[in-house]
Parts: structure tokens; sequence; C-alpha cells
């Protein structure tokens, strides 16, 4: 990382815990689409993860994407660790297995996040070929083990790999075996971020059913439709799951501080280092009893890189983060922030979506988000198939899509990006029962198949 030349404020009270939460609050003019997406990279010969280093590693892939792009490096020990457009906004960074994503810039519709997807996917084509490197959409690495994947030099991830190790059991697969798509989105006052926290945390798991992309685990099949969902089920019970607290009266940014204080520290960041706090307390800070920095109060930059480092299903910044899909094929990037923009940027949608989950229980919701990760569609949820509320998840976004009236050249309004979820819902089958299908019979139980037909 870079260390920032800008010197950030000491908190002085609670007030500037919900202010970093509340300063996202903008008009609906105003509201953007930023969409994120991890792949996996490999070696197309050998079928293993790209390394960081050498002629076909990570750091070459980002040196050549910084020079044909000028965006500036992100620096951590002397290791080109991601790139930022000093422009536009959006931003390349590694997970720890070299996972690559792409952080959208802010965006003001669809068509125009698809571009720049496209655009990526095919700068990146442009350098990795040459390298004989490839990307793999899939939810979870398919046949690789904890030990084949490489750990990228990110001085975060060493403290943050063996606490996973103590408080889960799947903490490490999330990390380095796992890759998703996800879109932030905007809130214009704390009512209507509480009725959009509400309503997609209680849809979240509906979105995993559709994008259900993770069936294979350690070279054969998992059991899970999305094992990647059964992974985050199983990683850290204090930093994840359906904040159950987000539906009960008083919910607002007070609220969220509060649940997130008490959720365990990972670092701080002092003069570009990490100082391992793993397990800490952000209230003991406030009282300046941290153990590793006595005496010494927190900035408000250390609260948003605490907030950065909590992982419900829908988290909270100074926007809305949906995190509920596993990674998919190229249109599947564009597919799900088509979704939840429907649903959640009209207001007539946003009414109808809640009026669809206002009467689940916290127990029903806990339950779903067990069960769609086994049987995606097949789950129930209030005495309904998983599949027929999708669908009514769908009509709405659609209906929500064509208010916003976006339209490209050709006049096609946003929901045109769409196309894969209706195929998903048309054939009642999720991605992974597609793959299962086909593994079954003309892959003839062949799992290196994957190599070649889940390419982006």
């Amino acid at each position: 990382m870079s260390a920032s030349p800008v010197v950030s404020p000491l908190i002085e009270s609670k007030a500037d815990l919900i202010e970093a939460l509340s300063k996202g609050e903008k008009p609906k003019s105003e509201w953007r689409i930023g969409t994120e997406h991890e792949k996996f990279v490999f070696c197309k010969k050998q079928r293993t993860p790209a390394t960081y280093d050498g002629p076909s590693g990570i750091k070459a892939i980002l040196e050549a994407v910084q020079t044909k792009t000028n965006w500036s490096p992100l620096m951590d020990k002397g290791n080109i660790i991601g790139l930022k457009d000093p422009v536009g906004g959006g931003s390349i960074s590694l997970e720890p297995g070299g996972q690559l994503e792409l952080s959208g810039a802010p965006l003001e519709t669809l068509h125009e996040t698809c571009q720049e997807t496209g655009n990526h996917l095919k700068m990146l084509r442009s350098i990795t070929d040459e390298m004989g490197l490839e990307f793999l959409g899939l939810g979870v690495a398919p046949a690789w083990s904890l030990e084949d994947m490489p750990m990228m030099p990110k001085s975060r991830y060493g403290i943050m790999k063996p606490y996973m190790e103590k408080v889960g059991t799947l903490g490490t697969s999330m990390m380095f075996r796992s890759c998703t798509v996800q879109v932030n989105l905007d809130f214009s006052s704390e009512i209507d971020m509480v009725k959009k926290l509400r309503t997609s945390l209680a849809l979240q798991p509906i979105t995993t059913a559709m994008f259900a992309n993770s069936p294979f685990v350690d070279g054969k099949p998992s059991g899970y439709l999305s094992y990647r969902a059964h992974i985050w089920q199983n990683t850290d019970k204090d930093r994840t799951g359906m904040l159950p607290f987000a539906f009960e009266d008083g919910m607002g940014y007070e609220r969220y501080v509060d649940y997130a204080l008490d959720v365990p520290m990972y670092f701080i960041i002092r003069d570009g280092e990490y100082v391992n706090c793993a397990g800490e307390s952000f209230r003991d800070f406030l009282e300046g009893k941290l153990p590793q920095r006595p005496g010494e109060l927190p900035t408000i930059a250390d609260w948003e890189d605490h907030l950065s480092t909590i992982f419900p299903e829908v988290r909270l910044k100074s926007f809305l983060e949906m995190r509920g899909a596993d990674s998919g094929p190229w249109e599947g990037i564009c597919a799900l922030p088509a979704l939840w923009v429907g649903v959640l940027y009209d207001q007539s949608s946003l009414d109808a979506a809640w009026d669809l989950v206002k009467d689940w229980t916290a127990e029903q919701r806990d339950h779903l988000r067990v069960d769609v990760a086994k049987s995606a569609f097949q789950a129930e949820i209030a005495g309904r198939k998983v599949g027929e509320v999708a669908r009514d998840m769908l009509e709405i976004s659609r209906n929500g899509l064509a208010a916003r009236a976006r339209q490209n050249w050709e006049g096609f309004d946003e929901g045109v990006f769409l196309h894969p979820v209706e195929r998903a819902l048309k054939l009642e089958k999720s991605p992974a029962e597609v793959m299962l299908d086909a593994y079954y019979s003309t892959w003839d139980g062949d799992i290196e198949k994957v190599y070649t037909e889940r390419l982006f």
C-alpha cells in the first residue's frame, strides 16, 4: 500500500463514527453503480494457479496493465499489489490467492458498467495470451487445494490468515479459493439506507441461488451448488451473516456502529506498515487501551479500515455492498448489478421488494442462507420455493430498470443485462446445476474440462 499524504483526524466522539456512514448520503441524481468482480488466474498448460513472481506471474500482469493504462501503482513493502485510476476512480487489486479483482469506477448506467468490464477483460487478455495464462469464472477453485494456492505479498493477509484459522473452519478457503461479483450502491438518507439494507439482506440468499456457480472443490462435486456460500457460513461468525439487528426497531447508522465496534479488529496502519491487532477491541482503542499502541487514539482512517474488515451478506460503509453472489461468466458480471439496481434504485420496485420479504422471520432468513448453498432454487422460504421468489424478484428488477429508462444506442434499456438470470429461471437450474449436468454427461466426470469450458 502507499501511505496517504493526508493525516487523518482523530476520532473525537461517536458522531464521527456515525458520520463515516452518513457521509454517503446522496440525492438520487447522484446515485452511482460500482461493480466489483474477481477471477482466478491460472497457467493454461499446467492448469495451476499463477504465482506472483516470474515472467508469467501476477506482478508481470500488473506491471503490463500499468504500462497500458498509466494507472498509479499501489505498493506494499516494495511489491506492486494493485493499481488505481487517478481519474475515474476504479482500481485493480489482489485477493490472497492471486485472484485478480476489478473494483469498477462509480458509473451512472449499467451500459457503462458492462463497457468497463469488457474493456478490462479485453485488455487483460491482450496481456495474458502471450503469457500462457487464462481466467476462470467460478465461485470456488474447482481442484486446487489450499496448499496449491500462492500467497500474495500483501501484509494484511499475513495477519488475517492465522486469525482465520483460529475463528472458523473455512476462512482460509474464503481467502485463497473463492471469487465473487458484487455491486456497491448508494442511498439518500438514513431511512432509505435502512429500507435498502433490510430488503437486500433478506433477498441476498435469493441472489446466491441465482448465481450459484461453485459446485466443485478438491477436484470433485462438493455436494453444494454454491460451495462459496457454504465457505462464508464457516469463516468467522463475528463478522459475517444476516445482521438480524438490522430488522429491529431503532435500526440506523448508530446501531450499525455499535455492531461494528464489537467486531474484533484485524490491524491498523502506521507509516505504511500494518500493525497486527487481530482479535482486539475497537472500543478499547477508543479509550487508548489498544495493547499494540498503548495510549494512542484511533483516527477516522482507522475506523474506515475497520469497517472494511466486516463481511456480512450486505455491508454498510458510505454505500451498500451486495455480497451474496458467486463469480461467473462474463455476462454474469453485468447481470448481478443489473438485478440489484432494478430492485433498489426505483422506489416502486424497492417498495415491492420489501413487501415480498417483510414478513420473513430472522430464523427463516438464516435457514434460507444455509439451504440455498445446497439447493439453490429448490430451497424454501415461508412456504414458497426460492425459484418462485426469484421470479418475483426478477420481475421487480425488470420493472425498476424499465422505469429508469437508461437506454443504449440501440434503444434497449438496462434490462438486457438480466438475460442470464432469465435463462436460469427458465431452465429452473442455477449455473452450478448446468455445469454438473455437463460434468456427468459430456464431460464424463473429467474435472479438467472446467479449464476450457468456464473461461472468461
